[in-house]
């Protein structure tokens, strides 16, 4: 089996970190990943994560044949329209993490390093339908500019976020953010609740997918298009159909 792994954000240590995270939750498949070649260091906003999805579709049709593929970005910029237009399953990190969570537990919440993501994340939730059982977004109060080593430096704050999330009801507390991948089980039995990565999600859940047949429930209708990479334009095109 092989999977792609794309990350939008420019930051080659986070895909490094994520990359093995996939590996070690697929051992028995190829996968390979990728870091967005332009946009930002990290993604923070819905305007950031528009333009970051626009990449991502690049890079996944330029990728070539794979068995499905990974949005490594918490808030899944693109996720919709890689669904639409590739013909293998496409999983996003929030999505799976959140729909994981339901399975998990009947309360939920998720806590990142900045209250720049809040707004974005409870849309997530919203989009799933998973507010009524999600116990917020919950973060430090201010932002962090500087996020290479955030999972470090404000490891203790992030461990306290989540434990008091737990003692508010959660049974699971997703860590979301890119940035925060494999802390989860780095503090696994540090708080009284599941904590679940999402990167570990939705790599368990590309290898069901993709057992499961195509991705893709109906493609758009052919159309040429100007500025486009050459690998996502002939797609769109349907000149070919990865």
């Amino acid at each position: 089996m092989r999977l792609l792994l794309v990350n939008p954000n420019m930051t080659q240590a986070m895909t490094d970190r994520m990359a093995a995270l996939a590996r070690a939750a697929a051992p028995g498949a190829e996968v390979m990943a990728l870091t967005a070649p332009r946009g930002f260091p990290y993604i923070s906003s819905l305007a950031e994560a528009q333009i970051a999805g626009a990449i991502a579709l690049e890079m996944i049709a330029e990728a070539g044949p794979v068995d499905a593929a990974i949005i490594a970005a918490f808030g899944d910029p693109g996720l919709p329209a890689a669904r639409e237009l590739f013909g293998f399953p496409v999983v996003g990190m929030a999505e799976a993490s959140i729909l994981s969570a339901l399975q998990l537990g009947q309360r939920f919440a998720i806590v990142t390093f900045t209250p720049a993501m809040r707004g974005w994340y409870l849309a997530s939730v919203e989009a799933l339908g998973a507010g009524p059982r999600c116990l917020g977004v919950r973060t430090p109060p201010d932002h962090i500019a500087q996020v290479g080593d955030v999972a470090e430096t404000r490891r203790a704050v992030l461990r306290d976020l989540a434990t008091e999330a737990a003692r508010d009801g959660a049974e699971v507390v997703i860590l979301g953010g890119a940035p925060l991948a494999g802390l989860a089980h780095d503090m696994a039995g540090e708080v009284r609740a599941t904590l679940l990565d999402p990167i570990t999600a939705a790599t368990r859940q590309a290898v069901a997918l993709a057992g499961l047949g195509s991705g893709r429930a109906a493609r758009p209708v052919p159309k040429l298009s100007t500025g486009l990479s050459p690998a996502l334009a002939r797609l769109i095109a349907q000149k070919d159909a990865p």
